[in-house]
């Protein structure tokens, strides 16, 4: 098993990340501040909705594997 992997933040997927799912919740965060969901490919849709429909979802970007 590797850990060292950056895996999808969707409950129970395993797949690799693609994409970064940035985000805040304005009535405990700053402005400027950004919190980080990781998505794969698959869960891309289902995790942008679910934060879109809050109005946390900021920006949506590929994901870059940390060094």
């Amino acid at each position: 098993m590797e850990l060292d992997r950056e895996i999808c933040s969707a409950k129970g997927c395993q797949a690799d990340a693609v994409w970064d799912l940035r985000w805040n919740n304005p009535k405990i965060h700053t402005p400027d501040r950004r919190k980080v969901w990781l998505a794969c490919e698959e869960h891309r849709e289902s995790l942008s909705d679910f934060l879109g429909a809050r109005g946390f979802l900021k920006d949506i970007v590929p994901h870059e594997v940390s060094a």
